[in-house]
């Protein structure tokens, strides 16, 4: 058994796990630091920038995939889970990244991809070779298809990207044969995980990278490895959401199958010192159906998207909370805070849109949906701050703390999200979140690196939120989320109890946590503030009255 040094400031005994109040920053891994100039970041550019991240004050970091991959899904098409990407570095990179950031007390979790692999896989390429019903089919879901000679779809599934969710390969022979099931890009072929050899495979997988001393997972498309039986025909509700939306029974979603891989995964990392976690990316419609992922014997945390998904409005924003703060401890799990990711429209424009935008279309010049840059900036703020002040964990995606918007100027030519080739070109997909961070102001990309190029245009205006610019201005979204962090450590929040206050009208959110009293106004008037001294604000010049879009810690 490999184990690390524990850097949790808390003891390792039940119910004081580090994963149950930590702040975790997503650093998705092509877009935060580039250290040999070819454009894409990679991990000694992390190593690089983890003093950064010390002073912001997270508890931990998660990486959005590095493993090998042909990049046709930024990382999310994998085809070897047991080493570094060229792109990316080595793994003695990969090894001294973890072993600089355990030395700051900075916890490191990688993303899991187990639901599909590329096509690339060599278990894939062993299954195009191979006759139809042999073991290297079983591993993924390859199906007759219908009509005289099979030349139909075996069902009607759509995928996320776009476009039909199966694809005809063509057989050693060289006659059309088969079809195999891949919910995302054709180019991602999904997994059989109704096959014991599977299951074993990424047994060996979660081992290899605990075995270097990694403290967890965040598994992507936790809800979608097992595939109702018979695999029936499905058409999900208009505007429902390309990841889950509010239909109960969707055959590829949510099935019951998937929670006995969890309770597997759970045995293996108890194996392991450190209070190893294991974090859902399970997109469903309430809390109470995200805690089901979250069982004391499954994993440790899901992330809160119905959270997420909520308007910028006071009553459903105070509904999710008490729902989540009801869901999650009732199985024993802490509430998982998030608001943005590199999957979603970043909520400093997400949430002052002009029109609605359903998640994974992402927006574009042409688009309905515009934002409105200040007002998004000052409710995202608010919305910061709110969210830090709830009990349990928190996630922070990199640049959010910078105030960047999403990127909406991206040329076409430029774009890279398989959703807006697989669409032709009417959905603009997640480019706009996966901008290369600026470090600088001046300087060749920002200081992403030290040559300019960048796999993804940066506006212009990334100088003004470049970190440097930010870190001398008290007033900056850097230092808010510096002060958030601090204040939320030195008063305990992410252990604490919400106690709910009445008294400030319909359009604010009121509630005690331990020492501080927080209030947020989501309405458009401003309302009278209670006695105490301000902790942290917002914005600047809080006193005696909170305007509009603005969220404050007082000390009673």
């Amino acid at each position: 058994m490999t184990s690390t040094t524990d850097v949790s400031p808390l003891p390792s005994t039940p119910g004081h796990e580090w994963w149950r109040t930590a702040v975790i920053y997503q650093i998705y891994p092509r877009s935060f630091a580039d250290s040999n100039g070819d454009g894409i970041g990679d991990l000694p550019g992390i190593t690089s920038r983890l003093d950064a991240l010390a002073d912001l004050g997270v508890d931990a970091i998660w990486l959005s995939p590095f493993m090998v991959s042909p990049q046709r899904d930024a990382g999310y098409d994998v085809a070897d889970y047991c080493d570094v990407d060229p792109l990316f570095g080595t793994l003695a990179d990969f090894d001294e990244m973890l072993a600089q950031a355990h030395s700051r007390g900075i916890r490191v979790i990688v993303d899991l991809v187990p639901n599909h692999s590329s096509d690339q896989h060599v278990w894939f390429q062993q299954a195009l070779k191979a006759a139809p019903g042999s073991p290297e089919r079983a591993r993924y879901i390859f199906r007759d298809g219908k009509g005289e000679n099979g030349e139909l779809p075996p069902n009607n599934w759509e995928s996320v990207f776009g476009g039909g969710m199966w694809e005809r390969v063509t057989e050693a022979d060289g006659t059309l044969g088969q079809w195999y099931l891949h919910i995302f890009d054709v180019t991602q072929a999904d997994f059989d995980w109704d096959n014991p050899e599977v299951r074993e495979y990424f047994r060996g997988v979660l081992r290899f990278w605990l075995d270097r001393g990694v403290d967890g997972f965040r598994v992507d498309v936790a809800h979608g490895m097992i595939k109702k039986a018979g695999l029936p025909d499905y058409v999900p509700p208009v505007d429902g959401g390309s990841m889950g939306g509010e239909d109960d029974d969707v055959p590829y979603w949510g099935q019951p199958g998937v929670h006995e891989i969890y309770r597997d995964w759970h045995e293996v990392l108890a194996e392991y010192d450190g209070d190893r976690a294991l974090c859902a990316e399970a997109w469903l419609p309430t809390p109470e159906k995200t805690a089901l992922w979250v069982r004391p014997d499954e994993m440790h945390q899901a992330f809160n998207f119905p959270y997420l998904t909520t308007e910028w409005e006071a009553e459903p924003l105070r509904q999710v909370i008490v729902d989540s703060l009801r869901a999650f401890p009732a199985v024993g799990a802490p509430a998982t805070w998030v608001l943005s990711n590199h999957d979603v429209i970043r909520h400093a424009s997400r949430l002052a849109l002009t029109a609605p935008s359903p998640q994974g279309e992402g927006i574009g010049p042409l688009s309905a949906a515009q934002p409105i840059p200040a007002l998004g900036l000052r409710r995202a703020r608010a919305a910061t701050s709110l969210m830090l002040a709830l009990p349990g964990s928190a996630y922070v995606y990199q640049g959010e703390e910078l105030g960047l918007p999403e990127a909406i100027d991206i040329p076409d030519d430029k774009r890279q999200d398989p959703t807006w080739f697989r669409t032709n070109h009417e959905k603009y997909g997640r480019d706009g979140c996966r901008v290369p961070l600026p470090w600088t102001s001046t300087g060749p990309s920002f200081g992403f690196n030290s040559t300019g190029a960048s796999w993804l245009p940066q506006p212009a205006e990334w100088a003004e939120h470049a970190r440097d610019a930010e870190t001398g201005d008290p007033d900056s979204t850097l230092s808010l989320y510096r002060d958030l962090l601090a204040t939320r450590r030195a008063y305990g929040l992410g252990a604490g109890a919400v106690e709910w206050l009445d008294g400030f009208g319909d359009d604010v959110i009121a509630f005690r946590n331990g020492d501080v009293t927080v209030v947020a106004n989501v309405g458009a008037s401003p309302v009278a503030l209670p006695a105490g001294d301000v902790l942290v604000a917002s914005e600047p010049g809080i006193e005696k009255t909170l305007p509009a879009d603005t969220t404050v810690w007082l000390r009673a």
